[in-house]
Parts: structure tokens; C-alpha cells; sequence
């Protein structure tokens, strides 16, 4: 497994419902990336194959793309090009429903798929059904647990991913506004001593502008790679293990703490005890409530 690991992710205004383009372009950046900078993981925003302001589940249904189609089977034949793995923002179609949905591709094509967990009041999200879980995946190039934009808002998503073992959090997003932004994905890779890599999109989608910002932050919360506001390529290098250095050491024996090890998970039950007490502002279309497991 790679202890060192350059990841790209790829800032691009993706045009709605137009999944064919958008895949022949992101496969390009799969080659492009692989050769320029020598990624060997290459990340798209949130929805980045279909676009993510769909007005109704019927339109939003009608411009999704499917795990097996030949959007996914284009950008898989990418990474087997370059030898190198893509996580591949998409609305998804699946047995009649909507999923916002992250594609974890590599050389021999589809690897997994996340489901978006958390979703709110905005886009596709209105519409789309819920996932139901959280997985890491085990790769030569490392642990990699995917959250979807809303995801990250939530402490837990990361911290789960975490817990089971990831060394790389993907962050896929289709951030509106960057207000606090910079502060979250900064201390969801602080608080829980691991990579995290932000990919937000750029442009603007029937009246809503993305303003890019994506970012790359180490186990130390430092951000080692930045986007703008415009289309561009962030590359970070990760220190894959080091992420599994879990006890940090400032002073032997007078200062050193661990976030996994110093938990109190027995103090924690009102986290999942209690349920919420109002109405979910997403996930309202035609069947979207019943939550269904992650595609793997």
C-alpha cells in the first residue's frame, strides 16, 4: 500500500444533464492529471456527471446515470490508461429512485459507490433518497472513506470514517458559499487526525454560483493545497500512514494526546439515542424517506 499518495482534485463548471460530456471530459482530466502530476487519485465535485439543480425528481431522474452505464465504463477506461482511481460525483438512478451518489472508480472499473447520507433542502437533494451508511475502501493507494458535501457538516460522518479505518476522507461538494468552510474541513481532518480532501465545483447553475475553494488539509489541520474561484487542478501529497500515527507526541511524556484512544464512547448515547424532533428539510420526493444501503 502507498505511503505517499498525490491526489487532484478538479475544479470544472459541469453542464446540466449533460452526463456523455461530462464524462468525456473527466476522463481526459484522469489521463491529464496521471501525466502532468502524476496522480494516482483523481476527485470530482459533488453531482460533476449530471449536475445537481434538477427542478423535480421526474427531470432528475430522466438526466441520472446508472452504476453499470457507460458514463462510469468511459472514466473507468480512463483509469485503466493512467493507472489511477477517480471519485466520480453523480445523480444516480437505481431501481426508480434518485441517489446523490460519489463513484469510486479505478483500473478495473467500478470499485463502489457512497450514497449521500445527510441531505438538506437544496438541489437534487430535495428529492433524493437517503443513504444508509458509511464505507471505507481498501486500496493500493491507500484507505479512502467518501462524505458528500451536507456530510461534512456533521461530526459523526467523518469521525465514523474514521473509526473504521480511513487514512483519506473525499469530500466531493457542491459548496454554494464558503462561510466557515475553510474552518470545517480544517478541523474535520485536526479532529480526527486524518487526510481530507474538499473538491467544490465552479460556475453557476440556474441562478446559483459555486465559488470553487476546494482544499487539501493534513492530519494536523494544516491546508497544504488551495484552490480559487475559478476552473483549476489542486494537487496535494498525503502521508497516507501517517494518518495512522493516532497518538501525537509534542512533549514525551508531558504532552500527548489520541483521538481514538482517549474517547469516551459510553458518554456519548444522546448522539444516537435521540432522534430529531422535526421535519428533515431534504429527501422529500416521490419514495426518498426509506433509506436504502450503500451500493458497493
Amino acid at each position: 500500500m502507498t505511503r505517499r499518495l498525490t491526489a487532484c482534485g478538479v475544479q470544472f463548471d459541469c453542464k446540466l444533464g449533460e452526463a456523455p460530456g461530462n464524462a468525456e471530459f473527466m476522463a481526459n482530466e484522469v489521463v491529464s492529471a496521471a501525466g502532468d502530476a502524476g496522480a494516482r487519485l483523481v476527485v470530482f465535485p459533488e453531482a460533476a456527471l449530471t449536475g445537481y439543480v434538477f427542478e423535480s425528481e421526474a427531470e432528475a431522474l430522466a438526466a441520472a446515470v446508472e452504476a453499470d452505464g457507460p458514463e462510469i465504463g468511459r472514466i473507468g477506461a480512463a483509469c485503466r490508461e493512467a493507472a489511477a482511481w477517480a471519485v466520480v460525483g453523480a445523480v444516480e438512478r437505481d431501481g426508480g429512485r434518485v441517489y446523490n451518489s460519489a463513484f469510486l472508480v479505478g483500473p478495473e472499473g467500478l470499485v463502489g459507490c457512497y450514497r449521500k447520507v445527510h441531505t438538506l433542502c437544496l438541489g437534487v437533494d430535495r428529492f433524493a433518497a437517503r443513504g444508509a451508511g458509511f464505507t471505507v475502501w481498501q486500496l493500493p493507494i491507500g484507505r479512502i472513506g467518501l462524505n458528500i458535501c451536507y456530510d461534512g457538516t456533521f461530526p459523526e460522518s467523518s469521525r465514523t470514517l474514521k473509526l473504521l479505518g480511513a487514512q483519506l476522507v473525499v469530500l466531493p461538494t457542491n459548496w454554494p458559499r464558503l462561510n466557515m468552510k475553510r474552518a470545517q474541513t480544517t478541523m474535520r481532518a485536526y479532529e480526527n487526525h486524518v487526510n481530507y480532501l474538499a473538491v467544490n465545483r465552479v460556475g453557476e447553475e440556474r441562478g446559483t454560483v459555486f465559488p470553487g475553494g476546494s482544499m487539501a488539509v493534513d492530519p494536523l489541520g494544516r491546508i497544504i493545497a488551495e484552490g480559487g474561484d475559478g476552473p483549476e487542478r489542486i494537487v496535494a501529497e498525503f502521508d497516507m500512514e501517517g494518518a495512522d500515527a493516532n497518538r501525537v507526541v509534542l512533549s514525551p511524556g508531558a504532552y500527548e494526546f489520541d483521538y481514538r484512544a482517549d474517547r469516551r464512547p459510553e458518554t456519548y448515547r444522546p448522539i444516537v439515542d435521540q432522534t430529531p424532533t422535526s421535519t428533515p428539510t431534504g429527501s422529500f420526493g416521490s419514495g426518498s424517506a426509506e433509506a436504502a444501503g450503500p451500493a458497493t
